[in-house]
């Protein structure tokens, strides 16, 4: 079996490999650390959770090691996977004076302009963040040696592709470029043949395989089922479960359904600040919350080992992004479980799964007569039920019979003006006339007249 040893690597990260754990490298390290460490350009095509993040951190720490100055970029297209990237640089880098920087939205830019000022070895960013600080005149790249795009599959189809072409244009022509993802596609190899020379290709799954050691299973499902099926399943065990949602709103929803039940949750999506994520995802993390709802901003980013569970609320439009998903769970050689949920109206969404898979996804049944679902589903009944009642039909309010007749309200001009009766206007007489007639007792509302010029 190969060591870390036998990838030449130095003494101070065989160490700090000791110190994390690592004790043999996964397949995707093994074989890009070597032309990675030669200075090649990379194309690493590998599962998510097979630990493509050490493959390019280990390489780029060995090249700058002694050398000062922002020497390498590291692209992300999340701030959850920027943040775990930026974690795993400290962790590998101790003991190298190797410094790195975050550059993310979602925070105040002051303490990124001060460390970008000061010129930190390695920065970690997602373009849109970095863009603004390059139009700002706060970052410099001409002296970059080394760039990673990490999940560049997923910047490109999050449209990040404008960005991308703006920061290529700040880099050197003459630099090593690592591009690794979980999936191959169209415009990534487009953008591989224009931004890289002569790249070794290391593909150690081929593009589209999920965990290997994921259970799968597909629930076929209607839309007002998919909650209460939810609940059936955390009854069912106690595994921390990460819910992956299709829009904002929809995870708010699953969010109130999830905790109304009495499970700890939480939840990230693009409307939650930055320090509302981040204690979502350390809560998850440290056990404090149980469930984690989610849109696909945390499908690439989130690297807890021991997710035993992902349910896939909601098929993605883009099937590659399935992948990821499952790839949550079964990290690091554990196990795990991956249920997806699959309305009618999601089933083309569920070929083109499978279609990239490569395999019929498994069925299961769903548990219609378990206590938790039927008990859901009475539930959401009950409330649609209501809200389709009129107001005055509802519990809690009187009904037309038993309330009091309303106040008339009186006239307009007998409530401003009680002791001035109003004057008949004849019909052929305008406003405008009684009041140039002299009549006090016609109120005018508002006015109006040629404006003079000024």
């Amino acid at each position: 079996m190969t060591t870390f040893a036998d990838l030449k690597l130095s003494n101070l990260s065989l160490r700090s490999l000791d110190r994390a754990g690592f004790e043999h490298p996964t397949p995707i390290q093994a074989r890009a650390i070597p032309p990675a460490l030669e200075g090649r350009d990379v194309i690493g095509i590998a599962a998510t959770g097979t630990g493509k993040t050490a493959a390019f951190l280990l390489p780029i720490l060995e090249r700058l090691s002694g050398q000062t100055g922002t020497r390498a970029l590291v692209l992300a297209p999340t701030r959850e996977l920027a943040l775990q990237i930026g974690d795993e640089l400290v962790r590998f880098g101790r003991g190298r004076h190797v410094r790195g920087v975050v550059v993310i939205g979602g925070v105040g830019m002051g303490a990124q302009e001060q460390a970008l000022r000061d010129g930190r070895e390695v920065i970690v960013a997602t373009p849109g963040r970095l863009v603004d600080h390059l139009s700002q005149g706060k970052a410099r790249l001409d002296r970059i040696e080394i760039l990673v795009l990490d999940e560049a599959d997923r910047m490109l189809d999050m449209g990040f592709k404008p960005q991308l072409t703006r920061i290529l244009q700040k880099l050197p022509r003459a630099r090593q470029t690592l591009l690794f993802s979980a999936t191959t596609a169209g415009e990534v190899g487009e953008f591989s043949r224009s931004h890289l020379r002569d790249p070794v290709h290391v593909e150690v799954s081929r593009s589209g395989t999920t965990a290997a050691r994921a259970e799968q299973r597909v629930y076929l499902c209607d839309q007002e089922e998919k909650l209460p099926l939810l609940l059936t399943l955390l009854a069912e065990d106690s595994l921390s479960t990460l819910v992956f949602t299709r829009t904002k709103r929809r995870a708010d929803r699953v969010f109130k359904g999830v905790q109304r039940a009495g499970h700890k949750v939480a939840r990230i999506h693009a409307d939650r600040s930055q320090g509302q994520r981040r204690q979502a995802l350390d809560g998850f993390k440290g056990g404090s919350y149980r469930v984690l709802v989610a849109t696909d901003i945390a499908a690439r980013g989130i690297d807890v080992i021991d997710i035993g569970h992902v349910v896939v609320f909601d098929l993605p439009h883009v099937p590659e992004d399935y992948v990821h998903r499952v790839g949550r769970t079964a990290r690091a050689g554990a196990a795990g479980r991956a249920s997806t949920f699959c309305s009618p109206e999601e089933a083309g969404l569920l070929r083109e799964v499978e279609r990239l898979t490569r395999a019929q996804l498994p069925r299961a049944e769903v548990p219609r007569e378990s206590h938790p679902f039927k008990t859901e589903l009475a539930r959401a009944a009950a409330g649609r039920a209501h809200q389709g009642t009129p107001p005055h039909r509802r519990p809690g309010r009187a009904s037309p019979s038993h309330r009091a007749p309303a106040p008339r309200r009186p006239h307009a001009a007998q409530s401003a003006h009680p002791a001035i009766e109003p004057r008949r206007v004849s019909p052929v007489q305008t406003m405008g006339q009684a009041v140039a007639a002299g009549d006090k007792r016609v109120t005018r509302v508002g006015s109006w007249g040629p404006k003079r010029r000024r």
